[in-house]
């Protein structure tokens, strides 16, 4: 569960989500600041566990493509 990065994008857009309902309500502040304080650790769970455990589904690039899908190399201006 932990290692699906769908979960943790789930999870972490979930509590932003929560977050600016907090500090859009008449909640109580303890808990927006507590959100507040955890979400860096939330951030870097996210980023490690897409980076660990993402899997990429698309096209490779071949040795000469340039990295853009919708545009070749010529028609960006590249010196």
């Amino acid at each position: 569960m932990f290692r699906k990065p769908i979960f943790a994008v789930i999870v972490v857009s979930i509590v932003l989500l929560v977050y600016c309902v907090l500090l859009n309500t008449n909640a109580p502040r303890s808990i927006s600041y507590f959100i507040f304080s955890v979400s860096p650790f939330l951030i870097l769970w996210l980023a490690y566990t897409i980076l660990r455990f993402g899997v990429y589904e698309g096209k490779d690039l071949d040795e000469e493509e340039w990295g853009y899908q919708d545009k070749t190399k010529d028609e960006l201006w590249v010196l």
